[in-house]
């Protein structure tokens, strides 16, 4: 992905990104990443995908923007337009019946 830079100013697009497969199903694209570890990625769900495991939140908190479809944690369902706060330390398995595209924000990486 090109990242332009401009008085510390970055962009690129999703487009651009580099896609990478994380579990059969689930395609995650990062968008950015900063010096400290932060990232910003869009994830995509595919219908009747799984996370493959617990999701553990280290080294910090996770924040999730549901952006289209319908996201599982395993308990309950987030639909498009949600925000998620997933503190440290927190866990989840993430799923997607229909399938979902997410907004993640890691602050800590």
């Amino acid at each position: 992905m090109t990242i332009q830079d401009v008085n510390t100013i970055t962009w690129g697009t999703l487009e651009e990104a580099e896609s990478r497969e994380l579990f059969p199903g689930i395609v995650a694209k990062t968008i950015w990443a900063g010096n400290d570890n932060s990232k910003a990625i869009v994830v995509d769900f595919a219908p009747g995908s799984k996370w493959d495991g617990i999701d553990l939140h280290e080294p910090g908190a996770e924040e999730v923007f549901v952006i289209t479809g319908v996201l599982n944690d395993g308990i309950r369902d987030f639909e498009a337009g949600t925000f998620i706060h997933n503190p440290k330390g927190s866990f989840h398995v993430p799923r997607s019946e229909k399938g979902c595209r997410l907004f993640l924000f890691f602050p800590k990486g």
